[in-house]
């Protein structure tokens, strides 16, 4: 009798996570001039003065051509931007409309209410991918060595964000502060973090510090999965592209459970 319980109660749960992850989806496709086509266009751009005009007289970089080098870091810039930017404007919108208190006074557990914000957060971040990575091979020839490396880090890369863009969509009382982390934080970080360019071309101490840019790993893994190079061990990667996940995931979790920002 309680497993059967138990197993109604769970298949109610899945229930949940899909509505809400098919209220996302849609949501994206809905506005999907704002949400796919800019993303597309501005890495066209990248492409086209970094990658062909830049490109051309830079040369080689870690014996590929500068296009081939730029296009993991491109595709990774733009899963992450994404992911991050449609989970906190998704979550504050609904906090601002108070739409969220809808999901709190209902039976679904927390990680159902988690999980369905940060799977459409991670659909969009693969699907904006997709989009430069097919623009890319109207560039050049985009070859995939080790594709479970490649799926799996931008999988764990757009999930990382996923989960960051929701704490900051909690803590936020106001759009601005929406806005404060993605322009004052990641954007740095991201354009630090070897997008443009190898670490070995750094001095020492801003290869030092370039090793402390989470997003440093997360690319050159995804290079790794791409063009079978990288500027770190990929399973250093994996450590700390894991260890993200399951902090942030906790700490979402806690916020929800204490429903800080959420409850007034």
């Amino acid at each position: 009798m309680n497993q059967a319980v138990a197993t109604t109660s769970l298949q109610k749960n899945f229930v949940a996570l899909g509505t809400i992850v098919r209220r996302e989806i849609m949501r994206i496709l809905r506005i999907w001039g704002q949400t796919l086509v800019p993303p597309a266009i501005t890495m066209t751009l990248y492409f086209l003065i970094f990658g062909g005009l830049i490109g051309s007289r830079i040369g080689d970089m870690g014996g590929y051509s500068y296009m081939e080098f730029i296009v993991p870091g491109l595709v990774m810039m733009s899963v992450i931007q994404n992911s991050y930017g449609n989970i906190s404007s998704s979550f504050f919108g609904a906090k601002f409309g108070r739409h969220i208190e809808e999901l709190l006074v209902s039976p679904m557990p927390n990680w159902v209410i988690l999980g369905g914000y940060v799977a459409g957060a991670v659909l969009r971040g693969l699907m904006v991918g997709a989009i430069v990575l097919v623009i890319a091979m109207c560039f050049t020839k985009v070859r995939i060595p080790h594709p479970f490396i490649t799926f799996t880090t931008v999988l764990l890369g757009a999930t990382i964000f996923s989960l960051a863009g929701f704490i900051n969509a909690v803590y936020a009382k106001k759009f601005d502060d929406v806005a404060i982390v993605p322009t004052f934080i990641l954007t740095p970080l991201t354009y630090l973090g070897g997008v443009f360019y190898s670490v070995k071309l750094l001095p020492p101490w801003a290869e030092a510090m370039t090793h402390a840019n989470p997003i440093f790993y997360m690319v050159n893994a995804f290079r790794y999965g791409l063009l079978g190079s990288s500027d770190v061990p990929v399973w250093i990667a994996y450590t700390l592209m894991l260890g993200f996940v399951v902090g942030l995931g906790a700490l979402a979790l806690w916020l929800l459970k204490r429903g800080v920002g959420l409850r007034s």
